[in-house]
This record gives C-alpha cells, structure tokens and sequence, in this order.
C-alpha cells in the first residue's frame, strides 16, 4: 500500500515510480557489492594473525566468485518464483551473517561457511543479474543509462568503500571494519520490504517510457518454466549460438582482469612494493570514482553506438592498462595513470554485454543469459584470485598474472567484433534466430 500511494504521489509530480525501484537497487548492489570486495582488505591481516598464506585465503575467495557467478542464472528464475523482494530481502540477511561470522572464525573452514558459502550465495542473488531485471523490466527507454547505473554501483560499491575499511583495520582492527556493511544491510532490507515490487503492474504501471494502454493485464509468462530446469533450457538453447560463446568469453577474461585479480590482490600487490594498505586502498577508490563516470557513459553510449566496437575498446585499454602497471612503479604518479584507465572501464563492459545479450536472445530471456554470461564471468574471476594468490606463494611475485591478463585482455577486444546481433523474437522465442 505504501508503494502504491508514494507510486501516485510521484505520478502527480510527473516522477514515474521506476526511478525509485532504480534507486534503491542501486543502494543495495552498492552496499552487497562492497561487502564482497571488503576481503581482498583483510588478506594481509589475517595472514599476520591466523598465520594463513595467502594461497590458502585466495581459494576460499575464489570459491566465493565462482559461486557468486554461478548463482546468478538462478537468482533470475528465483525472483520469477518469490519476487525480487524476498529474493533481495534473503541476500542482505546472508551477507550480513556471512560478514559477521568471519570476525568470530578461528579455523579455515569457518571462514570457508561465511565467505565462501555465505558471502557468495547472498551476493550472487543480487549480482548484475538484478541490474539487468530491473532494468528490462521497469524501463523501455533509457534502459542502457539505467544498467550503466546501477552496474556502476557495483563497481563503486567493490572500491570505495576500501579506504574506510582500510582505516578502520589501521586503528581499530579488522573486525570492526565489517560493521558499516552490516548495519547497511539492515536498513536496506528495511528500504527493500517497503518500496521495492516485482514488475510496474504490480501497481498498475506501465514500464518506463511504454503508454499506459501497455499496461499487461497480468505478468506474460517467461518462456522457460518456472523450475529449477529453466535456466538449463535457457543454456541449452543459447550454447547453440556463437553469440553466447563469445560473449561468455569475453566476460570469463572481464572477470579474469577485474574481480578476482586487481579487487582481492592490489592491496596486497602494492604491499610488495613498499605501499601502506591506505594509500593502496585509495587508488582503488580512485578506480572505482573512474569506473562509476565510465560505466554510466558506457550505459549511454550502449543505446547510440555499435555494441561490439565500444567492447573491443574497452577490453584494448585494460589490457594496456595492465601491461602497464609492473611498471608504474607504484609512485602516485604511475598508479594515477593506472587508475584513469583502468578504472574506466572497470565494469563499462557491462552494458554492452547486456545489450548484446537482449538483442540477441530477446527480452524476455535477456537475464536468464545474462546470467550465465556473468558465471563465466565470476569463473574467470575465481580463476584469477586463486592463480595470482598461487604465483605470489610459489614465485613471489603477481607480475605473471598481470601479463596474462593483460594479454587475455587483448584476445577479448578481438572476439567482442566477431558477437553477431538479432533482433529480439516475439514472446522471448528460442535464440536459433542469433546463429550466424
């Protein structure tokens, strides 16, 4: 009742309620999504009190990524079944446990039950895929600038809450640097329960930018069942097509470069050169300030340019960018070059990707694939985590996997051109249409 009559309130004043919806995902990808980059913060305080190597933390982080990518098809089917409000609701409370068992964990298996099952369950139901639902649901136009958004919030959410974490863990420990998360995701379940629906009929609506005459008597039905089957149908269909190939691909080295590499390591890759977890913590927020100007210009230039071009320039700069890091230095002046162009294509590649998805496979299924485009994405992301955390324990050294990322970097601006484009198919119709 409350959405409905705050929905009539804004209808007066010519504010369509989408843009509410819009706002309080963007506060809750913001908040999960710096509850799952808080860890990569905590490597070198737990090495020096648990005395674990950082190998042996690495593989419970990637465990976390390639769960939280995983998740992700069935976070979709999941808010078909109970609605993105209990969906969401769920994922707060996971993260919040998962966050708060990790300051009582003395065994490697405790921290494995809150941040790797927890921590990558709670933040896989509320990963990009929520961006992409709420965005083709709520919104017919402007729906590019609204996944530019919201996955900036992400990005934002993963970095700029690292310098607070990390000056918390300087002069209070790193337990205490867990408590602005957990008191953020009790007020957002809060928020959530009150404000967030399901689809814009829920409170007679039409999406933003369609008519009111648009307006579904009732939700159509997705294409796939709603069973746990469904976004198995959803793969088997869209692995007969190259489009999907590519596009997981290309996100399986977007989550190799991004996530699991420069997210849980760089704090511990600037302490090899003699950098202080503040400073370190705050060039990752400087990334993150880059990434949330780029993903929001990319989410615009998604709805004017061609798909396929804006990602083959995005992954040909992060290479670079990578390549260049091992030798910047890690002066103020090295790493400000580094952080302009890596952060601004942190996550820019999103939007894109999205788009590509949606044209190629339709609207209705657009986040089913999505979502199993984002688990290559986390599985590159595990990946990487757990192979730089190996070459600093066997070779001392993270320089391998910036080469290599660097280089796969290079390889997906190559495959983003060869993504062929179709037009969407009535009623979410099988993506056969999207083979070359």
């Amino acid at each position: 009742m409350f959405a409905q009559a705050l929905s009539s309130r804004l209808d007066r004043r010519g504010v369509h309620y989408a843009w509410i919806v819009a706002a309080v995902t963007f506060c809750v990808m913001l908040t999960t999504s710096a509850a799952l980059g808080l860890p990569g913060a905590f490597l070198k305080p737990l090495t020096s009190e648990m005395g674990w190597n950082i190998d042996q933390i690495s593989s419970i982080l990637a465990f976390r990524f390639a769960l939280f990518g995983l998740m992700a098809p069935f976070s979709a089917i999941l808010m078909e079944r109970f609605g993105v409000r209990n969906v969401v609701c769920t994922a707060l409370a996971l993260i919040a446990g998962g966050m708060a068992l990790a300051t009582v964990a003395t065994q490697l298996w405790q921290l494995f039950l809150a941040w790797g099952l927890m921590l990558g369950v709670g933040s896989g139901l509320t990963a990009l895929v929520l961006a992409a639902v709420v965005a083709n649901r709520w919104f017919s136009a402007r729906r590019g600038l609204v996944v530019g958004i919201l996955t900036a919030s992400s990005a934002t959410g993963q970095l700029a809450f690292l310098p607070v974490a990390a000056w918390l863990i300087e002069h209070m420990g790193w337990r205490v640097a867990v408590l602005p998360v957990l008191a953020a995701c009790a007020a957002l379940a809060m928020l959530v329960f009150a404000l967030m629906r399901n689809r814009p009929s829920d409170i007679g609506l039409a999406a933003f930018g369609e008519t009111a005459s648009a307006t579904p008597a009732a939700p159509s039905a997705p294409p796939a069942p709603l069973t746990l089957r469904g976004p198995f149908i959803v793969l088997r269909d869209a692995a007969r097509t190259q489009t999907f190939w590519i596009l997981a691909g290309t996100f399986f080295i977007c989550g190799l470069s991004t996530n699991g590499l420069i997210q849980t390591h760089f704090i511990a890759l600037c302490a090899d050169f003699g950098m202080a977890p503040l400073p370190a913590a705050s060039a990752l927020a400087m990334m993150g300030a880059f990434d949330f100007v780029g993903t929001i210009l990319s989410g615009w230039l998604s709805d004017r340019y061609d798909s396929r071009k804006l990602l083959f320039w995005y992954y040909s700069l992060r290479g670079l960018s990578l390549f260049w890091l091992p030798h910047s230095e890690f002066t103020l002046y090295g790493l400000s070059i580094f952080a302009m162009f890596y952060g601004l294509d942190w996550i820019a590649t999103v939007p894109p990707t999205i788009k590509l998805a949606g044209s190629a496979f339709g609207r209705e299924r657009a986040a089913m694939v999505f979502g199993w485009v984002f688990a290559a994405h986390q599985i590159g992301a595990a990946t990487a985590a757990f192979g730089a955390g190996l070459s600093r324990t066997l070779l001392l050294t993270y320089s391998p996997a910036l080469y290599v990322a660097g280089g796969a970097c290079l390889v997906a601006a190559l495959l983003a051109l060869m993504a062929r484009r179709s037009a969407p198919q009535p009623g979410g119709a099988s993506p056969q249409a999207a083979k070359a």
